[in-house]
């Protein structure tokens, strides 16, 4: 495929935005190559500037479960729209999101909007601590809860391809408060509370961690998050950013029946609109100003336009039947392409919850960010681009989870399926190097 657009695109963003790109992982440094300009999108399908199309399993990088352009959201939008962008006042659309999230969400009592992933973790960290008067947050390895400084501390994600796992401009103070333990250590987390337990405000997690690729949690992990939570008095965290709405209606903790303390959502919530939310128990959300005394603000919070798409999207999600094809495309999909791994010799470990699915291209388990960092990066990026070539666009990291979409069939995943084993016999017959 030509990207001779792209290619242009991407010198001229590289003049004006740092890196060319406004968040570091689209810039493809962890495969190699330029990224893929985006001009237009429907269903489960983007075209870039060269008018080459992909069966998309990015997906906006979650938001977008009902797929690109879907006619409820962009009709919702629209009507929304036509009545005002912004007012700085609230708006009865706030309320309506608020109640079909608590509705949704198990542990979720009250709810306050935001407008970004980040701004939600940072929130209910602060909620936390002020709630406990407590200080030391626990946070695991790989994770990543958005770009606060407490997060970027052995962070996933972006920091983990780019390679500064602790960036530069966090305060020493800031590291000393944040405790790091290994995803799915549940010694190393009972030994961290036994050390430090009344002075931890709060333990935040991903409850299916998303960041650095997926990996699930061993049965222990999250029952003894809980029980350690409670037993010392800390706040547990969800960050379903990610998985809310998409693992299950109600999320990780539906699916898993482990309540937190508080939840922090977005993506899906905006149906693909800037958009952040925490929420939980009652009694925590009080000390909320205006009501306590624990500040939170923002301009643009439970924005007009996000409330309406995320509406849309929610309602969308509530058809019958939604959640059980979402299901068997992800099974459909890591099942295809363990086959296919294995068909080309391939050592490979793959997961799957609902529409989230991922792979990594290591042999064993992967529980923890070190097991994920064996993955052969460099085999990875080379089957990104074959299977770019042909069509179809994964995350353009290895450490990141991949999503589908309703408006993904059968037949696209199936499609995907013949062109992984194509771009792999392309990939063992092309010079080693070579994209």
């Amino acid at each position: 495929m030509k990207r001779d657009r792209s290619l242009a695109a991407f010198e001229r963003a590289k003049r004006v935005i740092p890196g060319g790109v406004n968040s570091p992982v689209r810039a493809f440094r962890s495969v190699g190559g330029s990224p893929v300009f985006v001009k237009s999108a429907s269903g489960c399908m983007l075209v870039d500037l060269d008018d080459n199309a992909y069966i998309d399993y990015v997906m906006s990088w979650g938001p977008l479960i009902l797929g690109h352009a879907h006619p409820l959201v962009i009709a919702a939008v629209r009507d929304a729209a036509e009545r005002g962008t912004s007012f700085g006042a609230p708006t009865e659309a706030e309320s309506d999101l608020a109640e079909l999230v608590i509705s949704m969400v198990p542990s979720i009592e009250r709810v306050r909007f935001c407008s970004s992933g980040t701004e939600a973790t940072m929130s209910a960290l602060r909620l936390a601590r002020g709630f406990t008067g407590r200080d030391k947050v626990v946070k695991f390895a790989g994770c990543y809860h958005g770009h606060g400084d407490a997060f970027l501390i052995s962070a996933g994600s972006g920091a983990l391809t780019n390679g500064v796992p602790d960036s530069p401009g966090i305060t020493e103070g800031v590291a000393r408060d944040t405790i790091v333990v290994d995803y799915n250590d549940t010694a190393g987390l009972r030994a961290a509370f036994a050390q430090h337990g009344e002075a931890i405000a709060a333990v935040i997690v991903e409850p299916y961690v998303g960041n650095m690729g997926l990996v699930l949690p061993l049965p222990d992990f999250l029952p003894a998050l809980r029980e350690l939570c409670t037993g010392y008095g800390a706040v547990l965290i969800f960050d379903e950013v990610m998985t809310g709405f998409r693992v299950a209606p109600g999320g990780v903790q539906e699916r898993e029946g482990i309540l937190p303390d508080l939840t922090t959502l977005g993506k899906i919530i905006g149906g693909g609109l800037p958009v952040g939310a925490f929420g939980g128990r009652a009694d925590i959300m009080a000390r909320l100003s205006p009501e306590g005394p624990v500040y939170q603000a923002g301009t643009l919070s439970g924005n007009p336009l996000a409330m309406a798409a995320g509406l849309a999207t929610l309602r969308g999600l509530q058809a019958p039947g939604v959640y059980p094809h979402l299901e068997q495309l992800g099974t459909r999909f890591v099942s295809g392409m363990s086959e296919v791994f294995t068909r080309h010799s391939v050592p490979h470990v793959t997961a799957n919850r609902g529409s989230m699915v991922g792979f990594f291209l290591t042999d064993g388990p992967v529980t923890n960010v070190s097991d994920a960092k064996r993955s052969d990066t460099a085999l990875y990026g080379r089957f990104f681009h074959a299977m770019l070539d042909r069509g179809v666009y994964l995350a353009p990291s290895q450490f990141e989870a991949g999503f589908l979409s309703t408006a993904h069939r059968q037949l696209d995943v199936d499609r995907t399926l013949e062109m992984a084993d194509e771009a792999l016999t392309a990939v063992f017959a092309a010079p080693r190097g070579s994209n």
